[in-house]
């Protein structure tokens, strides 16, 4: 990986650094993913969120049942509604979650050098000398030696409410841990993490699989998170049941790489899943701290260039508590987007954090700042050699549309798609402009009616860099020569207009089919 990708523009004047930032009316070109919860379940606070930046809302299973997420999304469409702005919606799998249930949701203390029993018989009251967890083969899958890590929602890290163990001896099912650092567990459901260990659980379970045919058919959800995803047949298996289900074939899986088995096995993860969740938190226990960054770096890599989106977890934790990220976290943000990452995912900072909205504005500030420092020339050139030649027709138009919008200083680039793919691969090029896509969606019928499709491809186009959707009047076909082509890019450049994206004298670049073939054109405002 090149030296020279950070800055578009080398050395910045240090007095431009003081300047105050112009918003735009996108917040940023980086996506952001807020986990809802107690904290941001409201009308008024998921309104704000939309407002602040929020394009994809995530449902995590690990917590709170059918009922509970569906009055949260209840009040989301109402939000949508209110603000007119487009949220797609993510369900996150518990997955082979391992889990300490403390009943009593007393805080717990914990004393370095005592011992502590894990047990899988759940019927026990958590206590300082034993933790109930909700796996049986946990004794068979360790020796002596291992480390196990517990923390409330996800090890964070912080010694003061996450806890090591060293495992000391395995008696029958239990495990019998020694404590290695003092800390008080609070909460009513701790995270299990055994580092660098298979755990002989099914990816998919049956808990999941039963919230995807109800919760997630009911609501024919954007994407699928698949958590702890560790093979690539994890994918497929996945898939194949979201088949099954009808109204899910097109629901796009998220890959959740979370331990050192998922890392191991990544390249054909990426291969079969349509993106990447890179999950920092688990993964952070995995693999010594001083690789972290460097899993990172070549992960996000290997995504852009799969034209695949990656989306990065745990940036700025102490939000949870704090208005303000520390200068490590901000730093954090801004590198993950200067690597090239699709979208940000907030996961307790917005699920039961103090300030769900501040956080997506703070972090959509940052990711703004990064993105007008962004090296797009280099990672143009390096996308332009990964992909080599001959280019298949759809990768050699998109590259072109994106080089005469960056050489015309076009502020924006308009493409007309009816699967998302044309566009998504625009994005692909990472334009230093906003890309509309617009869905021109397409008549199906399953013989017993008809439908149009084109809200998923809009919707799931909200997780990539860069592209914002527009669903287009399907009286308007995006494949003609015709007059009614002109009208459809009328409403696109009036939409493009009115949120200040365009203006007057403006060049703007469309790429759209004409007939059987594509076309990239370049067209300048009248005043």
């Amino acid at each position: 990986m090149h030296s020279n990708h950070l800055l578009l523009e080398e050395p910045i004047r240090m007095a431009s650094i003081l300047e105050p930032s112009k918003a735009g009316f996108f917040p940023a070109m980086t996506k952001i993913v807020g986990t809802l919860g107690a904290k941001s379940r409201s009308v008024e606070v998921l309104s704000a969120c939309l407002k602040a930046g929020m394009s994809v809302a995530r449902f995590d299973f690990s917590l709170g049942d059918t009922k509970y997420h569906q009055e949260t999304l209840e009040n989301l469409k109402s939000s949508i509604k209110s603000t007119k702005k487009l949220c797609s919606v993510m369900l996150d799998t518990a997955g082979p979650e391992l889990t300490v249930v403390n009943k009593s949701e007393k805080p717990i203390s914990l004393e370095a050098n005592a011992t502590i029993t894990l047990t899988p018989d759940e019927g026990q009251e958590a206590s300082s000398e034993v933790f109930p967890i909700n796996f049986g083969g946990l004794s068979k899958a360790v020796k002596k030696g291992d480390t196990i890590f517990i923390g409330q929602y996800l090890f964070t890290g912080s010694e003061t409410t996450s806890v090591w163990l060293e495992v000391d001896q395995v008696k029958g099912d239990d495990v019998v841990c020694i404590v290695k650092n003092s800390a008080t567990l609070t909460g009513s459901l701790f995270t299990l993490h055994a580092a660098q260990i298979h755990i002989d659980l099914p990816t998919l379970s049956d808990k999941d699989k039963k919230v995807i045919s109800t919760w997630g058919v009911q609501n024919k959800i954007d994407f699928l998170s698949l958590s702890f995803t560790r093979h690539a047949e994890d994918v497929r298996e996945a898939r194949e049941f979201l088949c099954k289900l009808g109204d899910l074939s097109q629901t796009q899986i998220f890959a959740k790489i979370e331990n050192e088995e998922g890392l191991k096995h990544f390249d054909d993860i990426l291969q079969e899943a349509d993106g990447i969740i890179l999950s920092r938190g688990n993964l952070g226990i995995d693999l010594p701290p001083e690789k972290v960054f460097l899993f990172q770096k070549a992960a996000v890599y290997k995504c852009n260039m799969a034209g695949k989106p990656a989306v990065v977890t745990r940036v700025v934790d102490s939000m949870t508590d704090n208005l303000r990220p520390t200068r490590a976290e901000a730093t954090d943000v801004a590198n993950a987007v200067l690597d090239g990452t699709d979208a940000i995912l907030l996961g307790a900072e917005t699920l039961r954090g103090l300030y769900p909205i501040e956080t997506i504005s703070t972090v959509g500030k940052i990711c703004a700042e990064a993105e007008k420092v962004f090296n797009q020339d280099s990672y143009f050139k390096r996308t332009v050699k990964f992909v080599g030649e001959p280019m298949s027709h759809l990768e050699s138009i998109a590259s072109s549309a994106v080089r005469a919008a960056i050489k015309v200083k076009a502020s924006v680039i308009i493409c007309f798609t009816s699967s998302g793919r044309a566009a998504r691969l625009i994005a692909k090029y990472r334009p230093t402009m906003p890309v509309l896509s617009v869905v021109i969606p397409r008549l199906k019928t399953n013989q017993l009616k008809w439908s149009f499709t084109g809200a998923f491809e809009a919707r799931q186009s909200l997780i990539v860099r860069g592209l914002f959707p527009m669903l287009a009047d399907p009286r308007h076909p995006a494949e003609s020569t015709n007059a009614s082509n002109e009208s459809v890019l009328k409403v696109a450049l009036d939409h493009g207009k009115a949120s200040g994206v365009v203006k007057s004298h403006d060049r703007v670049v469309i790429c759209q089919k004409v007939g059987d073939a594509s076309v990239v054109k370049i067209i300048e405002l009248e005043g």
